[in-house]
């Protein structure tokens, strides 16, 4: 076991790093600027050179070439928030030894298990260790295994002179989860060839194809009448948003759908009789299903107010786009990937992300940039976990990657 990676990894976690899309500030919450600077002063004692954090809390340094030769400089990525899905205040990790492939209690108290029936991918670590949570918190692997397997790769690689390398500048930004990580990420500042970010999720994965990402929100308004004197007056805007709900897809939503299959998302409902808003979250990789699904959303908004004359309108925004169209030209980026990974005995799972990471905005702005395992399951929530072996794993991916360019 990497203890070095392990005790960092923990120490990260205890940080609250939860970000927030309602704040409307970068990074969207104080947590994160706090542990980037933390992360500055780690970076500082390592011996990291161009070490930069800025106002927003995007935080880069480099290693620098260690050889002659003229070499691209490649770049690692990793974001410092968690979800706003779950609290990630007072993270208390505990690493089970030796999983036995049985329920594993999270809270007794609670009553809450991480159970294999249903969280089978569970079956695929017996024998190793895994850190968990207590179950009343997410775990904040993603994406605090990521920058902790950065942050100990350039540790390794510089206690190892003798492995060759070239120019290598990290970064770890805030609120990816939120759609906003590389809105601010200066990618001329950064000045890498190309990256890779290590946010994805069991060992193995590689990614360079994501969802197109929209947000819609919907908003109805009603009328409030006392109900006693109500009839033919009133408009309960939460019964119209209601009707709203139930014309969209049944089946075209996370829960139904898997592989290159898109959906709308409901996320969020506030409402009251004079107001009701609703959250979604629009995604497909393929572009032009992407715009229909756009559409349709409007489509039942303009419905709605054939029933509910100007009761309903919606506010959509971009907020990424498929990296494949920008890393197809690069395809060596992936093909790096795939051998530093069999060098360090895992065998590459190509396979499109059912999500985004910053490496699809920065790929289109410029910088290439897909997506390696961090080694996390379950990201969000209660039952998130990592194996050890999976975090370490990806760490030797960052340096089997350092010394493919060097070899080349």
């Amino acid at each position: 076991m990497d203890s070095k990676l392990i005790d960092r990894f923990l120490k990260y976690v205890s940080y609250d790093t939860q970000s927030d899309e309602e704040t409307n500030m970068t990074p969207s919450t104080p947590g994160q600027m706090v542990f980037a600077r933390y992360l500055k002063e780690e970076l500082e004692k390592l011996g990291l050179e161009e070490i930069s954090l800025d106002d927003y809390g995007y935080l880069m340094a480099t290693l620098p070439s260690n050889t002659d030769k003229v070499l691209p400089t490649v770049g690692f990525i990793a974001h410092m928030d968690t979800s706003p899905d779950m609290s990630g205040k007072n993270v208390r990790p505990r690493i089970v030894k030796d999983y036995d492939g049985k329920v594993i209690v999270l809270n007794e108290k609670e009553n809450i298990e991480l159970n294999p029936e249903e969280f089978p991918e569970l079956l695929n670590y017996i024998g190793e260790d895994l850190i968990v949570t207590d179950g009343t918190t997410l775990l904040g692997a993603d994406d605090k295994a990521g920058i902790a397997e950065i942050v100990t790769a350039m540790e390794y690689l510089m206690a190892h002179p003798e492995i060759k390398h070239g120019k290598i500048r990290i970064a770890f930004n805030p609120d990816e989860e939120i759609g906003m990580g590389a809105h601010k990420f200066d990618v001329k500042l950064f000045g890498a060839d190309f990256a890779y970010t290590m946010d994805g999720g069991a060992v193995g994965e590689l990614e360079f194809e994501n969802f197109n990402a929209a947000s819609a929100k919907v908003t109805i308004k009603g009328r409030n009448v006392h109900p006693g004197s109500a009839k033919h007056k009133m408009i309960n805007s939460m019964r119209v948003a209601t009707q709203f709900i139930v014309m969209l897809p049944r089946w075209e939503t996370p829960e139904h759908t898997e592989g290159y299959e898109g959906f709308y998302h409901l996320v969020g409902i506030q409402g009251t009789v004079e107001e009701t808003v609703l959250s979604y979250i629009i995604r497909d990789h393929d572009r032009a299903r992407f715009e229909s699904r756009k559409r349709e959303i409007e489509h039942l908004v303009n419905k709605t107010n054939t029933e509910y004359p100007g009761c309903a309108s919606v506010e959509i925004k971009d907020q990424y786009y498929n990296m494949r169209e920008k890393i197809e030209p690069v395809m060596h980026v992936i093909e790096t990937a795939e051998r530093a990974m069999r060098e360090a005995g895992v065998e590459p799972k190509v396979q499109p992300i059912r999500g985004g990471t910053d490496g699809a905005q920065l790929s289109f702005k410029g910088l290439p940039c897909p997506n390696i395992f961090a080694g996390g399951e379950n990201f969000h929530g209660r039952y998130e976990y990592v194996p050890i072996s999976s975090m370490e794993k990806a760490k030797d991916v960052i340096v089997n990657i350092c010394k493919d360019i060097a070899g080349k």
